[in-house]
């Protein structure tokens, strides 16, 4: 069974310097059919102006995963980490017991992101937070975890029973995911257009999957660029 979430039917709001679209329900934009899929509860799709960004802000008790796709974000928190995000990489930081932390983008360029939120295995973790490389040849032809439990394959620490895959498939190429008995997934399409099981899914589009054992993505266009999670 799959459904689909199409980019033009998420929240929106634009503030200006903020122009972003919500795939779940987020800050002022609420709908009861859409609180998240499984463990994933936050897609936010952001367009940052240059010299923007957001000032220093709490979260607690969520797993947050930053994922650049043009651009940069740079990160500072109470934990005392300043990073610059820029596109290949994966940022994960644990809010725990509590984290401060303020994001901006580049001074003379727009930046392009995904903000993902996972629910946490549970409560009042210690903060964390990781940053790695995920170079795009990596992820080419394939599905490349960025994101696990178990920091499996080099990927980035969750605390959460998740696992997140990116690709970037070439024009007619396809990649193949088997998904367990009792496991679903979700698809966020960040450019191009994929077919996966036969739905075709375009940029900003997300698809929610269950009770598929096996689940095929063809690119339907060249430099498609995709997220897959396996989730429980």
């Amino acid at each position: 069974m799959i459904k689909i979430r199409r980019s033009k039917e998420r929240g929106h709001a634009n503030h200006g310097w903020l122009d972003t679209h919500y795939t779940f329900s987020f800050s002022d934009y609420q709908d009861s059919r859409f609180m998240g899929f499984r463990d994933l509860r936050v897609i936010n799709e952001d367009y940052i102006e240059a010299d923007q960004g957001f000032p220093k802000h709490g979260h607690r008790d969520m797993e947050i995963i930053t994922y650049v796709i043009s651009g940069e974000i740079s990160h500072r928190d109470s934990m005392g980490n300043g990073e610059t995000l820029r596109p290949d990489e994966v940022q994960r930081m644990t809010a725990g017991t509590g984290v401060l932390h303020s994001e901006f983008s580049s001074p003379t360029e727009k930046t392009h992101l995904l903000q993902i939120w996972i629910l946490p295995e549970k409560d009042r973790l210690e903060p964390g937070y990781e940053q790695k490389a995920f170079p795009r040849d990596e992820k080419r032809g394939k599905l490349r975890l960025v994101a696990s439990k178990g920091g499996d394959d080099g990927s980035v620490h969750i605390n959460q029973d998740v696992q997140l895959y990116a690709s970037v498939l070439g024009e007619g190429k396809s990649v193949s995911h088997e998904i367990a008995n009792g496991r679903h997934a979700w698809v966020q399409v960040i450019s191009g257009a994929v077919d996966a099981n036969g739905h075709t899914l375009e940029a900003g589009d997300g698809a929610a999957i269950s009770e598929e054992n096996l689940l095929k993505l063809t690119a339907h266009e060249d430099e498609t660029e995709f997220l897959l999670f396996d989730l429980k």
